[in-house]
Parts: structure tokens; sequence; C-alpha cells
């Protein structure tokens, strides 16, 4: 790392492509999102990252002897029981192949009752509130409904919670899910594959599903469809995972990634990763795919923390590394390093420093340790979901100025 990634350089450009209202904007928001969220205190976070709420079922359920048959099946397959989804995705494969049978000691009978249990954990967990409305997310809702746009800002994100939804709706930001009608919305796939769908309304795609998202059998066929309200009862669809499930659970999660594929396939598309780690192999190929086929395109990640972890040194993200190293147009921006360009440097000010900025200056933070002789750093925390739509604030007011001159 000879050279210094310059950070107001590259904020100006961030800056730039989100202040365009002619071009395909997109955010991905995934777990990390939530917990940027401000709580009363001892009551944070708002919804826990994947570790803890895997310990909270784990202990909710540990007196189930059939859920202690599935964790011990689960370790001998190598597969972690402190990830919820890796637990998902394995009980759902033993589904498949138990029709008819047991598999592992479990009928599918039992199978199925132990996935509506853990899906019920997880909907008891995370089907919360924000607690105000100057959270965060409420911060991009009123960004997305800062500029009238000739294309529509479109939301993708792997959290199967209710607080994208919250937000656009305190902010009345009318938002189109793939569901359509009012007492059980149903999928409507031509609406999304012909985007026949009015451009004011920002597109909201949950790839892995929804808590209020369930499924019924009708006319002997298996039907999604989307409910008002949450309930606690039901067959929810929640599915961290790519399993090729049957046709009525595989339709909206294989369409909603296509989605994602066509997104990025557009002509200089630019789409923002936020509290996302690179630890899903289906998704990163979907990206890195579109990204490979559409040199236009941009794609950043802004990653919470530093480049390396404080406390083994060990890599932060190493998958997202991997890939932005030999990706172009995958940038990788963490709190004192980017990858910008397939180019690793950490971030530092240019010699010829341009302080007339003080808007982005703000976010540029400049650091000493402790050391003898002391060492500098520069820190530009973005991968900070709350100081990122921070900076989504400070453009509205740009914006505004831009447009009373």
């Amino acid at each position: 790392m000879d050279f210094l990634h310059d950070p107001i350089r590259h904020l100006r450009y961030l800056r730039q492509s989100l202040a365009q209202d002619n071009e395909s904007i997109g955010f991905f928001l995934s777990a990390g999102c939530p917990l940027s969220v401000p709580m009363p205190d001892g009551q944070w976070p708002l919804i826990p990252d994947v570790l803890n709420l895997t310990r909270h079922i784990n202990s909710a359920l540990e007196a189930d002897p059939n859920y202690k048959t599935l964790c011990t099946e689960l370790t001998k397959a190598e597969r972690n029981h402190e990830n919820i989804e890796d637990i998902l995705s394995f009980l759902r494969s033993l589904i498949l192949v138990a029709k008819g049978g047991d598999v592992r000691g479990l009928s599918e009978q039992t199978l199925d009752g132990l996935e509506k249990k853990i899906c019920s954990e997880i909907v008891k967990k995370i089907n919360v509130q924000l607690p105000s409305t100057e959270t965060p997310y409420h911060r991009l809702g009123n960004w997305i409904r800062s500029i009238d746009r000739k294309l529509a800002i479109e939301i993708f994100t792997t959290n199967y919670d209710l607080l994208a939804e919250q937000s656009l709706e305190d902010n009345e930001v009318p938002y189109f899910d793939g569901f359509v009608g009012a007492r059980r919305s149903f999928f409507d796939l031509r609406a999304l594959e012909d985007n026949l769908i009015p451009v004011h309304w920002t597109r909201l795609w949950k790839i892995h599903g929804s808590i209020n998202w369930y499924q019924e059998v009708k006319d002997k066929q298996r039907v999604v469809y989307r409910a008002s309200d949450v309930k606690e009862d039901a067959s929810h669809l929640i599915y961290p995972s790519h399993l090729k499930y049957e046709e009525s659970r595989k339709m909206p999660y294989l369409a909603l990634i296509d989605q994602l594929n066509r997104f990025i396939r557009r002509k200089s598309s630019f789409l923002i990763l936020c509290g996302y780690s690179f630890n899903d192999g289906h998704l990163n190929d979907t990206i890195v795919n579109a990204l490979k086929a559409n040199p236009t395109a941009m794609v950043l990640g802004l990653q919470y923390g530093t480049y390396a972890k404080e406390n083994n040194g060990a890599e932060s993200y190493p998958e997202a590394y991997r890939l932005a190293k030999k990706q172009h147009n995958l940038n990788i921006w963490t709190f004192d390093k980017a990858i910008i360009g397939t180019n690793l440097s950490a971030w530092g000010r240019s010699r010829e420093r341009d302080d007339a900025d003080a808007e982005l200056s703000q976010f540029v933070i400049s650091k000493t340790d402790d050391a003898d002789p002391p060492t500098y750093s520069t820190l530009v925390q973005l991968g900070d979901f709350s100081i990122f739509t921070e900076f989504l604030k400070q453009i509205i007011g740009t914006i505004g100025r831009q447009q009373d001159v």
C-alpha cells in the first residue's frame, strides 16, 4: 500500500452518485442494519445478530428432545449449530428427503413441527417496532422521498423483520414488495418481471422472506401470501438458504434473486450494501456474476469496523476482500481501509488538502494512538448504517440548496 485513498474525493463521488434522479440506485440491507438503531438504556439491540438470535432459539428449544436430535445430527454433518441459517437449511434438506418416512431418526411430521417451532421463535424475537421516527431506517426513507425520481429506488434485504416497511410507511413512501391485494395479498410475478409498477413506488425485495409471509394449500397446491399482521401459529416463509424447495417456496426466492441480478445488469446501476458480511455464497455469486456481465455497474460494500479485527488481527471480512481484489466494480469500504478498483489502501488525506467541503469533512475522522512515536490514521465510518444515513440526510440539504440556486 504505497498510496492512500483520499476520503473527500470518494465521498464527493458517492454524494454525486446518490444525488442523481435518473440513475438506477439501490440499497442492500442485511443483518447488521438493525444493530445501528439507537435504543433506550438496557434495551439494545432492537434485533439480535445471527449468533445471539441462534443462542436464544437454542435456549428456548433445549428441552425438546427432537430439537436435541436435530442438533446432534447437525454436528455430525459438520454444520454450525450456532447459526440459525445453517440449522434451518439443514432441517429443510431433511424435510425434502423424509417424504413418507424417517430420516436421521426424525419423521417428516416431526421435522415440519420443528420448522414451525423455530420460525415461531424467530418471529417472537424480531417482531418489533422501531422505537422512534428518528432512526437510521427513517432517514433512509426520508432521503428516498426527497427527490422526484425518473427511476425508482430499489431496496433489497435479507432481513425478515418489518423495519423497512414501518419506516417507509411512517414517511408515507409508497412501495411495492411483489404482493398485491388487501385480505391475503398474493405474489404477482408478472408485475415484477415486466416492471408493471408505478415509477414513484419504491421497490422492496425481501430475498429471504418475511415474518408476515405464509403458505397455505389451495386446490391441492401450496400458495404463498402476505398478511397485514404477524401470526404466531402459522407456516412462516422465512428461508435464509438457497435450497431448491417445492415450487411454492422457491418461486418468490428465485424471482427476487433474479430481480437483484437484473438490477445490477442495468446500465450504470449503483448498489450500496449495508450490514452485509458476505457470508452467503449464493448471493455473492449473483452479485459478482452480474458485475462481470456489466462493467458500467458499481457495487459498494460499506462494512462495519476496521479492515482487521483488533483482538487478533484476522481479516474482518475475508470473502468480501477476496472478491473485491478481483472485481474492479466491487468496492469495499471499512473504517480504516478500502478496496477501490481492486486496490487496497488506507484512507488518507492528500497533500493538497481541500477543506472547503465541510459537509463531507465531518465524515472523515483523524485519529492518533498512544504509541511512541504515535501512529496517525484516517477513518471513514460509513459502514455504520446510522452514520451512512446521516450522510444521506446531509445530501438532502445539498439537493435543496442546489434547487434554490
